[in-house]
């Protein structure tokens, strides 16, 4: 039987749960010990995707055709893309959405497109470790998604052959999973601060009914700005340019940096970038905090703002009855005091900030799916507000943010001109006043109106927003009954014919593109096994008896003869054969290195250096 599926589709990292046959939620697991799939695709030369780790670890080599934080250019145009960004990426730039050029040029991808090979990952690990097919699937996005993200994320899931069966916002999922793990009553902050996105939003806890008060967010704010800062102050302390090539190696050694600092107060590294230059990193936590506290801060008026709209602004938000904290980013100690100083107390740490949010839309999917628990309700919002243009370019709200969805809304129009026969009906959505300081959604015209003076004709406008958040617009002029009707694609989204397209071809290559992907996979994973051990042998190879070595040498020689072949289930047998045979060496190894590195040391010397994996 096909079982319904959540998907946490992250900035830096994704993952996917689903509810076993006990009612628990659970994150799919790989090898037993990995959830977190890194959210990176690379386009190699001779057209092989690679995603997740392998993917990211060639970042630093080939920084334009590895993408990375997709999740930022989802239903975006050229007119978004951020200075940073054109610093690493190429772009396509010949049409209204935002397109990555890799490969020197020779190919463009979309944000939907590099989403979707996410997308296919995660399902593949889900039906492996389900043993079976994948039924409906949940997808979550952040609250602050506008409807051109929304519908770019839904298209994504349809592209890698998931039957989306809705949107959660990422804040939501996040609360249903606490409040059905703890059976919480009351209010409630989500503090969501991920790779790339920040959201808060308040929530109601009443009986099994989820419903959300009010949200906002920044979708261009997050751990990856945190990196950024760090990784420009490394380059700069090193005397290195900030490259595309050397900014994302740095970048990914401020990752590492920051994440140490969270359990430690002082860090010294040194990390190999690309070019064979070494970047010195010594940095302590107060130095860590000054760099990222005006990041920090940048989410200050957000949470203030959702507090106000929900009506508890008042006492400093302490009416809150708990604040629930989301995204990896949360970990950082500045970011947990910071957030105890906007809401008055101590936020709620124990849930795992990485995979709670897949957990709470796997709750969502089964309760969709059938035989579902039927004692789940989300009252989500709108997070900004729906309006038309009107004449002299400004705009006129219909459907207000922060209402309750499913929402629909209906207003009377009339002609501006005498004998006007047409109307044209501009979608908008933000909460600006002028059209031009709001997203563009969608644009059609009216035609057919009878002629006659200015301000008698009468046009009905209906906003209708569903249960993902994405909106449809009619409009119908009331004395003929004539009516235009429009489910609105989003500007930088695709469009029907070309998701159509590509799911035909993908249906069509299936087979070559899952053979192609794990010869690739396995084949880098061949590679880096024998790197690994030549350098040992360098470096340690007294540990080795001449027969041990022999051995070892000849599942090496047999490993790379299997790799010349596009036999990749041969490929893993060789290289298990490998790991097999090097195992006692690479004991033999680390405890060399154990030893050496206490030397002259007493053991209570490293006592509270070392935390538990489930600490991390």
């Amino acid at each position: 039987m096909a079982r319904a599926i959540g998907i946490d589709l992250g900035t830096t990292n994704s993952l996917v749960a689903y509810v076993d046959d006990r009612n628990r939620p659970q994150v799919v697991v790989v090898d037993g010990k990995k959830a977190l799939l890194p959210s990176a695709v690379h386009y190699r030369m001779d057209g092989g995707i690679e995603v997740g780790g392998a993917a990211k670890r060639g970042a630093a080599e080939k920084p334009v055709d590895t993408i990375l934080s997709v999740k930022r250019f989802m239903g975006r145009g050229p007119g978004d893309i951020q200075p940073e960004d054109r610093g690493i990426y190429h772009f396509d730039e010949t049409g209204s959405l935002v397109k990555l050029a890799v490969n020197h040029g020779k190919r463009s991808v979309t944000p939907v497109e590099v989403s979707a090979e996410i997308l296919r990952v995660l399902k593949r690990r889900a039906a492996e470790h389900l043993s079976g097919p994948v039924g409906g699937c949940v997808l979550t996005v952040p609250a602050y998604f506008d409807d051109a993200q929304r519908q770019a994320t839904k298209d994504a899931g349809r592209l890698a052959g998931l039957d989306v069966f809705r949107l959660v916002n990422e804040p939501t999922a996040a609360a249903l999973a606490y409040g059905l793990d703890k059976r919480s009553q009351g209010t409630f902050a989500i503090y969501d601060l991920g790779g790339g996105t920040f959201d808060v939003s308040i929530l109601k806890l009443t009986d099994g009914v989820f419903e959300v008060l009010s949200t906002g967010g920044d979708t261009h704010l997050g751990g990856d700005d945190f990196d950024r800062v760090v990784a420009e102050r490394l380059l700069a302390e090193n005397d290195l340019s900030s490259s595309p090539m050397l900014l994302r190696g740095a970048i990914a050694a401020a990752q590492k940096v920051r994440e140490a600092l969270t359990y430690q107060e002082m860090i010294e590294i040194d990390v190999d970038l690309p070019g064979g230059r070494i970047l010195r990193a010594k940095l302590s936590r107060d130095d860590l905090e000054a760099l990222i506290r005006p990041v920090v801060e940048r989410t200050t008026e957000t949470c203030l703002g959702a507090l106000r709209d929900a009506g508890l602004a008042q006492n400093g938000g302490k009416k809150v009855d708990g604040v629930v904290l989301v995204g990896g980013a949360t970990r950082t100690p500045l970011v947990r005091r910071h957030v105890k100083s906007i809401f008055g107390q101590e936020p709620l740490t124990d849930l795992d900030p990485d995979t709670v949010v897949a957990l709470g839309a796997a709750v969502q999917a089964d309760a969709l799916d059938k035989g579902g628990r039927d004692d789940v309700l989300l009252l989500d919002v709108i997070p900004l507000s729906l309006g038309v243009e009107m004449m002299g370019g400004v705009v006129e709200k219909i459907i207000l943010r922060n209402s309750t969805i499913p929402a629909s809304a209906t207003q009377q129009f009339t002609t501006y001109a005498d004998g006007q026969t047409g109307m044209v009906v501009h979608a908008l959505q933000g909460e600006r006043e002028l059209a031009r300081d709001c997203r563009s959604l969608a644009r059609f015209t009216l035609k057919g109106i009878p002629p006659m003076p200015a301000g008698l004709a009468r046009v009905e406008i209906t906003y209708s927003v569903d249960a993902d958040g994405i909106l449809a617009v009619s409009a119908k002029e009331l004395t003929t009954g004539i009516e235009q009707k429009i489910q609105v694609k989003a500007t930088y989204g695709l469009s029907e014919d070309e998701v159509e397209r590509m799911l035909v071809e993908s249906i069509e290559h299936a087979g070559e593109d899952v053979a192609e992907r794990f010869l690739v996979e396995w084949r880098i994973e061949g590679e880096r096994i024998i790197q690994s051990l030549e350098s040992a042998f360098q470096v340690d190879g007294e540990l080795l008896s001449p027969d041990e070595r022999a051995h070892i040498e000849k599942r090496i020689k047999g490993l790379r003869e299997a790799m010349t072949t596009d036999d990749y289930l041969a490929i893993k047998a060789w290289i298990e054969s490998t790991d097999g045979a090097s195992k006692a060496f690479a004991e033999r190894r680390m405890n060399k290195h154990i030893a050496r590195a206490m030397a002259g040391h007493r053991v209570d010397e490293f006592a509270g250096q070392v935390r538990p994996p489930d600490d991390q």
